[in-house]
């Protein structure tokens, strides 16, 4: 018997099949299996489920594009429009001075000086009280019509509330005998250095404060405060009796103001006063104010609000001296805190601190820039600031004066130093002299005012 092989190439699975085969009589006979052909059901029926979501999906994103190419010309028109409408308040958004919000702080900020300057009216009648009810009274009416009319010029309105709020505080009651030593309201003269040392310490440490008791009938102390920890801490403060102790570094005892340099009662910053033998100063990290008592050893903390702090508004006019956001000053009957806030966009804030109960009493807004200014000191309730001149040289250009509530900006006060920088300027109303430190060196001026 003849056998024949017959070769089938079946294309199913991508392979060829081979299948043998024998003759029959006059036929060649072949047993082939048939599932080598059976259609993918499975496979064709995911196929077409696909095939149907892809085209779905692509109905879809044809309608997408098409509602989009008729709704994209209304949004640009409308975009148009609204940039149209905004672009008046362009000035006033750079300023962050526009929005309802702040038409209800201002509101807010008058109604507060409102009931201040009615209360000492009510204390104390007289035609300058009348006068400014009078004009607070329609200050609140112009903000009414700002609501009611959508015009937003808040940077005048701003600049006349801080007027308006000197003003308030100025007729606030003071003591009687609080400027009774102000024989002259502007000082006129510095004299040359009378006193030029460097601190007992060393002259590395070019920050820090010092001078004398600044209450008055006190007894004769002088004091030395020199910062550590990157001239931004402290926690002593070096006491003399006598001058004479000062001047020889001879004993002297120091107060430890808190236990360590980072404790929370230690000192940041060298705007640091004595008062009554009380250290006022800066506490460490935050937007407070401590004093602490020699004679008790207790510590008394406030918090002073909206107070630009970790040298957000240092003294800065030639080169920043750091960690001087925050400046305490002494007078007749009161200590000043003197700082910046951003609500007063950076410019100079003076408050009266009652030293007793650490409580703000009254607070003045000036139109100077901290950053612009060296130094600055209070005499008889006036504000003054200084400048560079050159690294021998300081000048008064500036003052403030919180009985009147007028600015000075045409001073020109020279007066001597040893070096550029000045960490600490303050004015002491006993001896009527101004104690500088100066990068490291103690100096004293006579003041004629």
């Amino acid at each position: 018997m003849l056998s024949y092989l017959l070769v089938l190439t079946v294309i199913v699975t991508v392979e060829a099949q081979r299948i043998q085969g024998e003759q029959k009589d006059d036929s060649c006979v072949c047993k082939l299996s048939s599932s080598i052909w059976a259609f993918p059901t499975v496979r064709f029926e995911g196929g077409q489920k696909q095939l149907q979501t892809c085209e779905e999906n692509l109905i879809k994103f044809h309608n997408k594009i098409k509602d989009s190419n008729v709704q994209m010309p209304k949004m640009e028109l409308s975009l148009k429009n609204i940039k149209a409408r905004l672009k008046p308040f362009e000035y006033l958004d750079t300023n962050g001075l526009y929005n309802t919000l702040h038409l209800q702080q201002l509101m807010q900020e008058l109604d507060q000086m409102y009931y201040t300057a009615r209360d000492a009216h009510n204390k104390n009648p007289s035609k300058e009280t009348n006068d400014l009810l009078k004009e607070l009274t329609n200050t609140k009416e112009d903000v009414q019509n700002m609501y009611k009319n959508n015009i937003f010029n808040l940077e005048t309105m701003k600049s006349r509330l801080r007027d308006l709020n000197n003003r308030v505080q100025t007729c606030k009651t003071i003591p009687e005998d609080f400027r009774s030593t102000c024989h002259q309201r502007i000082m006129s003269t510095i004299s040359s250095p009378v006193v030029t040392k460097l601190n007992s310490i060393s002259k590395s440490y070019i920050s820090g404060a010092w001078g004398r008791d600044a209450k008055r009938d006190s007894k004769e102390r002088y004091w030395e405060h020199c910062l550590v920890s990157g001239n931004q801490h402290g926690s002593t403060v070096r006491m003399y009796n006598s001058y004479e102790d000062f001047m020889a570094n001879k004993n002297y005892k120091d107060e430890n103001i808190a236990s360590s340099y980072s404790h929370k009662n230690a000192v940041q910053g060298s705007g640091t006063i004595l008062y009554d033998n009380t250290v006022f100063y800066q506490c460490y990290s935050t937007a407070e104010i401590c004093s602490f008592n020699i004679t008790t050893q207790t510590t008394k903390r406030m918090k002073l609000d909206g107070a630009g702090i970790e040298n957000k508004f240092p003294f800065c006019y030639y080169s920043c001296r750091d960690w001087t956001d925050i400046d305490l000053e002494a007078d007749q009957n009161a200590v000043w805190v003197i700082y910046a806030t951003e609500e007063n966009h950076g410019n100079i804030v003076v408050s009266r601190l009652d030293p007793l109960s650490l409580n703000i009493t009254h607070t003045w807004k000036t139109h100077l820039f901290k950053r612009s200014v060296t130094s600055t000191f209070m005499v008889c309730g006036v504000l003054y600031a200084t400048r560079y001149v050159n690294t021998y040289q300081e000048e008064v250009f500036y003052a403030f004066d919180t009985t009147t509530g007028q600015e000075i900006n045409f001073l020109s006060l020279p007066f001597e130093k040893v070096s550029p920088g000045i960490a600490n300027l303050n004015y002491n109303p006993v001896d009527r002299r101004l104690y500088m430190y100066n990068d490291g060196y103690l100096l004293a001026y006579n003041t004629f005012n």
